[in-house]
């Protein structure tokens, strides 16, 4: 009877297979493929696989007899196939991808259609349709931030804790101050939405103040506490706590998820926290705002309110914010944390380990 080959992965060969398995983008069958290694390597047969993953026998041998042979180049790729070589067209589609991803023009921090047809010798055209194919945009990049809080495990497993398994007779509120909104008035009037034409405001506003949102999300309903204030020092948070403490049932205990600013952690801040034992704060790690959902709650306020809105003072403003909220509030939805604490840690992971190799390349 044939065995099948051991499958035995490193560190580094594991932690790219999790990343192909699970990623949205990755293409399908190198999805299968790295699924079929990583059963594999926990020991399973090749007909356990294939029963799990709904495949041919045959397909489970033939990546697993690849993988052992070639690592992850020989899952990754497709074997070399018999036939017609590769057309002309399918060779500048390779040298177009390769290029893009590769290299960078001389003059600038990524390639337009425009330089890269000129360095080619091709049409613009077929550039746009082999980027479009391969899913590249080199005009767009993703911002982050990977924290440097020496106890970010504590700080993360406690907060997503919480999410995921609130504590019972208790309330707990995601908490921040959205700082600075300001009154924003446009210089013109804009144009209205019509039939074949969107709206148009102008590109340059008149300022009219700004004012400082204090919100808490409870994450039980979605209902949202709030305040303004003119500044956001430690007097302002206080003032915050005492309505929060009057606006929430006397018998619950409240368990408050804040981030690291120094008006959350001030001394009188701590003295007041003391004689108010039902207060619990847990403080998120630091550079980890998408960790704090009352940031999700700030965006879609920011998105549907504020930015295309027109303020000519202060009050305007608030009045504005307070009509969304009051509406909110009428029909609340608590918003849900789905991700583990081992699933973030694990993408953080991964992204240290990313960074540090190219630290040391």
């Amino acid at each position: 009877m044939r065995v099948a080959p051991r499958v035995v992965l490193t560190d580094e060969q594991r932690m790219v297979l999790q990343r192909w398995a699970r990623g949205r983008t990755t293409a399908a069958r190198l999805v299968r493929r790295s699924r079929i290694v990583l059963l594999a390597a926990e020991g399973k047969e090749n007909l356990e696989i294939a029963d799990e993953l709904q495949v041919e026998r045959t397909i489970v041998g033939r990546w697993r007899r690849r993988f052992v042979a070639k690592g992850l180049a020989g899952i990754e790729k497709d074997a070399p196939r018999g036939g017609r070589p590769a057309s002309k067209r399918q060779q500048v589609a390779q040298r177009i991808v390769e290029v893009t991803t590769q290299q960078t023009p001389a003059n600038a921090t990524h390639w337009s259609t425009n330089s890269l047809a000129r360095r080619l010798g091709i049409s613009q055209s077929m550039v746009s349709r082999v980027w479009r194919a391969n899913g590249l945009k080199p005009h767009l990049s993703r911002t982050f931030k990977v924290s440097n809080d020496s106890r970010f495990v504590e700080k993360l497993t406690d907060v997503v804790g919480l999410y995921l398994d609130p504590p019972e007779h208790a309330l707990v509120l995601s908490c921040d101050e959205k700082s600075q909104i300001q009154a924003l008035d446009r210089t013109q009037k804009g144009l209205p939405l019509k039939k074949g034409r969107c709206g148009t405001m102008t590109h340059d506003y008149k300022r009219n103040g700004t004012t400082t949102l204090f919100a808490a999300l409870s994450m039980l309903d979605g209902r949202v506490i709030n305040r303004y204030d003119s500044r956001h020092r430690h007097q302002e948070w206080l003032k915050f706590l005492r309505q929060i403490e009057a606006q929430t049932p006397p018998e619950l205990d409240l368990h408050l998820i804040v981030d690291n600013y120094g008006t959350h952690k001030h001394p009188r801040v701590q003295s007041w926290l003391k004689k108010h034992p039902r207060f619990h704060m847990h403080f998120t790690p630091t550079s980890s705002s998408w960790l704090n959902l009352v940031e999700r709650w700030f965006r879609d306020l920011t998105d549907k309110r504020i930015r295309r809105g027109t303020f000519t003072n202060v009050a305007k403003l608030e009045a504005a914010i307070q009509g969304y909220i009051d509406e909110h509030n009428q029909n609340p939805k608590a918003f849900k944390w789905t991700a583990k604490a081992d699933a973030i840690l694990e993408k953080v992971r991964r992204a240290r380990a990313v960074l540090n190799k190219m630290q040391t390349a």
